[in-house]
């Protein structure tokens, strides 16, 4: 189990459970609640002591007959009919062992509340208990109907968090493994040859490596660390292009204290070249700009599209899969009103341009 897996199904486990001892809480409360407010009403409190030390054997039971087995047999198999049927068979059974109960262990006036002194099972009784334990019924349905709702919704949320984040991790890990490939291959070449530039081409892969496997797990990564681990990457590019490449990288204002989404601007940068620079043949020039203004990030890349018209049309419709998933990693991310995406591609220049909140 993957720890954002586990996070969220401890939590959706642990919140709105109710236990036994919650249920005695909510008995016992209303026990005593019941007691006294029927004992004000009779100016007798030991006679609605035992009132309600008789009848509420008889409500609980009704309750947790209507909540485990009623609504789960009938109710959520869609049989409405057959349940309200055995709500009210069930109600009267329960009337009728209340009145027997009362008549021999209390009063033979089974209903003291009433209008007149009733000494019979009538139908005024009847339709007076009846409405009571209806009320008890319906009162503890729907404290468990709106916790069976607040634990759903809890579970949907952490469901759709769950899926949000495990979406996200996938899209981050997006970053083209022919690059790596194609690295060790120069790094292979450069041993072979002996270069001095070997050590330096390895330290560079591996802190590029180090960010991507281990500091692209938070929501939010420094800026600095962002534009490190873009500057390994146009390095290691240098390598393999030569001379045929010319990067012009220009960066302004305060990027100190500045938080993005990891991996999102490297994404361009790895598109330019996937797109851009691998599809043409001959020299390449590629300008990226980065500039902070107060809360914002502006962010801008250009490299020269494709010169292959089948492919240029391509390339123009659909964006490649690398901006689609920048895309989605921002309206995943972001706010609407925390960032601006835009791509031209005009004069054989495609064009990137992000603003952004950091």
């Amino acid at each position: 189990m993957s720890l954002i897996h586990k996070k969220f199904n401890v939590d959706s486990k642990s919140l709105y459970k109710v236990t036994l001892k919650y249920h005695i809480i909510f008995w016992t409360i209303y026990f005593i609640f019941n007691t006294l407010r029927w004992g004000s009403y009779y100016g007798d409190y030991i006679y609605s002591l035992q009132s309600n030390t008789l009848g509420f054997p008889i409500h609980i039971t009704l309750v947790y007959l209507n909540l485990f087995v009623l609504m789960p047999k009938f109710v959520y198999e869609k049989k409405y009919l057959t349940y309200i049927l055995s709500v009210f068979v069930s109600i009267l059974l329960m009337v009728f062992i209340k009145f027997n109960l009362t008549y021999y262990l209390l009063n033979t006036n089974v209903w003291p509340e009433g209008p007149v002194e009733t000494h019979t099972f009538s139908f005024n009784y009847v339709v007076d208990m009846f409405i009571g334990e209806l009320y008890v019924i319906t009162f503890v349905t729907a404290i468990k109907i709106t916790m069976d709702w607040l634990k759903e919704h809890k579970r949907l949320t952490d469901l759709e968090k769950l899926q949000l984040e495990t979406e996200l991790l996938f899209l981050k890990t997006q970053i083209s493994p022919h690059f790596f490939f194609n690295t060790l291959n120069n790094i292979y070449s450069l041993a072979i040859e002996k270069s001095d530039k070997t050590p330096k081409i390895i330290l560079k892969l591996s802190e590029l490596m180090r960010y991507l496997l281990y500091e692209t797990k938070l929501k939010r990564q420094s800026l600095e660390k962002e534009i490190l681990c873009i500057q390994n990457y146009l390095d290691l590019e240098r390598i393999r292009y030569g001379e045929l490449l010319t990067i012009n990288m220009n960066i302004s204002g305060d990027i100190k204290n500045k938080k993005i989404a990891p991996i999102l601007l490297l994404s361009f940068v790895e598109n330019s070249f996937k797109h851009g620079a691998n599809k043409n043949i001959g020299k390449i020039k590629i300008d990226i700009d980065i500039e902070i203004v107060e809360d914002f990030l502006y962010f801008s890349i250009s490299n020269p599209s494709p010169a292959i018209t089948k492919f240029k049309q391509r390339f123009d419709t659909k964006g490649g899969i690398g901006l689609k998933n920048v895309k989605k990693r921002l309206s995943l991310g972001y706010k609407k009103e925390d960032y601006n995406l835009r791509f031209d591609n005009k004069k054989n220049l495609f064009t990137v341009k992000l603003k952004i909140k950091v």
